[in-house]
């Protein structure tokens, strides 16, 4: 019987691999450089240096950055918008708004499709979902007749009203589905059912123009997996934090723009409470970038929009993952002014850190903490060997020399100048959301995130830092750690005060009905089917709404208005009771449970570290070059207490000051590391 579950997950440096063995409770990780033209290929190259057989594999689960990448080049097929004569231009207009108000030259990017490739057809729905003028169809068929003579497979169908009445939008795709059999063809009332046309319109058109990239990728996988022996569906992890298989990553590709980004928030939250705190900020810092996101009372912080470029909304709920240009690649440079900056630019897999030996000449991250000793010259389990000397040569050249700085003294500014980057970036998630850091842990991994993670904790005042092990890997981790799960969602708009009840209740009970359906049809038995309901409102007047959590019975909607009025004081610091509240949508949210990982914690008791692996030299700010012992981090009890300064080395080499080993940290914080074995 298989009893072997994979995740991978695809970064911009490395490719990331977890092996966990339901019979034994151990897993195994394993990292290989990515692969940009084809991500396949690392995935594939993942398998094999992880001697995974997989006639063995129960569950194979993957992050994916294949959407999102595309959404990024803007590297699209031929592609056609057929809208509501009249409204060819609702993707330009857009909601009027700019990323710079005051900027008058920085114009949002153009659209997804330009407008020669949008086109009209006769048709009218109203608001209400009732007919004003029929589809005109042999107006559609000669439209289809015309993409069909171009060439164009990838269709968007955008209808004004089709959120109240999806008839005609159904119509068109049946008639352009005739003439292109082969077509690929998204409707936004399937889509995103509702009544803003520039959200749904952009949605629907992301959805369209990834359709054949994505679905092409996630075939192309399954294909190679099931060659390979394994028998089970592929995973994709979706935005929002659940898995999604490849029959419906066809119908909905969009859905998995963030894929990868959303592992990390899932496996800190994980890790989070099984070291038993509900409140965590993770600080997930690869590469290229450095995701954070915020987990309050044992949940993530969920975003109804999302956006790889101003202007260009994606409206699916997606965890809400702060992305910033700060990773082990990030480019330390001069700018105009003369002062020193640290990203966004970043040296990625190719050419990499100038300490990779691979053409890249301009410091980074990476090359600043190899010169400063608190990076070891071997990464990934000796798949990657550095070479200190080109990084001192890079940033003495780059930033010693111009600035006038000595070289400890250049590298040491790098890392604070990145430091200071996260440090800010974390005060938006929480600060700006109401929280206090203080009251969080703060979740180091990634690639570098142990390397920076005390630092920006101390920055912070924040007085936990929990390292889990093989940092490296924990998104991958993620993949593992998520269920099947759907969003669905009905227009609903009215007063709370004199909503039908019965009727949301029957609403809700339809929508049900789909997901059940929907999660059979994933083979998901019935006893691992969760339903869970919200509902979208606002203060009468309002344009934007807040989603809360909805009951089922007699008092349910009360509630909800209740539950309404403490989460938007929470969210805006303002509240007003006695003001009237609109329903303005239903949400439902379908969850497949899958079997996890057993993940249990040992307590740890304080134990001394024992022999050290080696020792080197480190940089420790004011402190100069101190002596400083290196332990191997699987060779370490749980709970092991440090007496003075000292690096943890990870499985991939990645490594951690401990920031309660240093003199000059004040007392009253606390800091410390939790060294529990949390996959044991």
């Amino acid at each position: 019987m298989s009893s072997v579950r994979v995740a991978v997950d695809v970064g911009g440096t490395f490719t990331d691999v977890c092996i966990f063995d339901d019979d034994t409770q151990q897993m195994r990780v394993t990292k290989v450089p990515s692969t940009p033209s084809d991500p396949m290929v690392a995935v594939m190259n993942g398998v094999e240096r992880g001697e995974i057989d997989l006639t063995e594999v129960s569950l194979f689960s993957h992050g994916t950055t294949v959407a999102t990448n595309a959404l990024i080049t803007r590297n699209f097929p031929a592609a056609a918008l057929v809208t509501t004569r009249g409204f060819r231009d609702v993707l330009e207009i857009r909601d009027g708004t700019k990323d710079d108000l005051w900027d008058a030259y920085n114009d949002v990017s153009e659209p997804y499709i330009r407008r020669r490739d949008r086109f009209e057809v006769t048709e009218r729905i109203d608001y209400s979902g009732h007919t004003v003028t029929p589809l005109d169809e042999q107006e559609a068929r000669q439209l289809a007749e015309l993409l069909r003579r171009r060439g164009v497979k990838t269709i968007a169908v955008c209808f004004l009203n089709s959120y109240a009445n999806p008839a005609h939008e159904t119509r068109m795709r049946e008639i352009l589905e005739e003439v292109i059999p082969d077509a690929t063809v998204s409707t936004s009332a399937e889509v995103l059912p509702e009544i803003f046309e520039y959200p749904r319109f952009n949605t629907a058109v992301a959805n369209a123009v990834l359709a054949p990239l994505v679905s092409g990728y996630v075939n192309r996988l399954a294909t190679r997996l099931r060659d390979g022996g394994y028998r089970g569906d592929l995973l994709l992890l979706h935005s929002g934090g659940g898995s999604m298989t490849p029959r419906l990553v066809e119908k909905f590709p969009v859905r998995l723009a963030a894929s990868g980004i959303a592992a990390g928030a899932i496996s800190a939250k994980h890790i989070a409470q099984q070291c038993g705190y509900e409140n965590a900020v993770s600080l997930d810092m690869g590469g290229t970038s450095t995701d954070i996101a915020l987990v309050a009372d044992g949940e993530l912080r969920v975003s109804q929009e999302w956006q790889v470029e101003y202007g260009h909304p994606i409206i699916f709920p997606s965890i809400e993952v702060l992305t910033i240009g700060a990773g082990g690649g990030s480019l330390a440079h001069i700018d105009i002014a003369g002062s020193l900056r640290n990203g966004p630019q970043s040296a990625g897999a190719d050419p990499g850190p100038a300490c990779y030996d691979t053409g890249g000449e301009q410091p980074t991250n990476t090359d600043a903490n190899v010169v400063l000793g608190r990076l070891g010259i071997s990464l990934a389990g000796g798949v990657k060997q550095l070479d200190r000397s080109l990084s001192e040569e890079a940033i003495r050249r780059v930033i010693a020399e111009p600035l006038g700085m000595g070289l400890e003294e250049a590298a040491q500014a790098i890392v604070s100048v990145a430091n200071a980057n996260m440090a800010d970036a974390v005060r938006l998630v929480s600060i700006r959301r109401g929280y206090d850091p203080r009251d969080f842990a703060l979740l180091a991994f990634g690639g570098a995130g142990a390397l920076h993670g005390a630092d920006v904790a101390r920055e912070l005042g924040i007085p936990t830092v929990v390292v889990p092990p093989s940092p490296g890997v924990t998104s991958a981790m993620g993949c593992l750690l998520v269920d099947i799960q759907h969003d669905f969602a009905q227009m609903y708009t009215g007063l709370a005060s004199g909503a039908d009840e019965e009727g949301i209740e029957q609403a809700f009970v339809e929508l049900e009905t789909e997901a059940s359906a929907r999660l059979r049809h994933e083979g998901v038995a019935e006893e691992n089917a969760i339903l869970q309901r919200k509902i979208s409102m606002r203060y009468q007047g309002q344009w934007r709404s807040l989603q809360v959590p909805m009951g089922s019975g007699p008092g349910a909607l009360v509630q909800a208005v209740r539950t309404f009025h403490e989460q938007y004081e929470r969210e805006f610091a303002f509240r007003q009771d006695d003001a009237p509240v609109e329903v303005y949508q239903l949400h439902l949210g379908a969850v497949g449970k899958i079997p996890k990982p057993s993940f249990r914690p040992a307590e740890p008791v304080p134990q001394a570290p024992g022999a050290p692996a080696e020792r080197r030299p480190v940089y420790f700010g004011g402190d100069g070059w101190l002596d400083t012992p290196v332990y191997a981090r699987d060779a370490l009890p749980a709970g092991t207490a440090f007496a003075g300064p000292a690096i943890i080395t990870q499985l991939d080499s990645t490594t951690v000051v401990p920031p309660h080993t240093r003199a000059e940290i004040d007392e009253w914080l606390n800091i410390r590391i939790h060294l529990e074995e949390v996959t044991r």
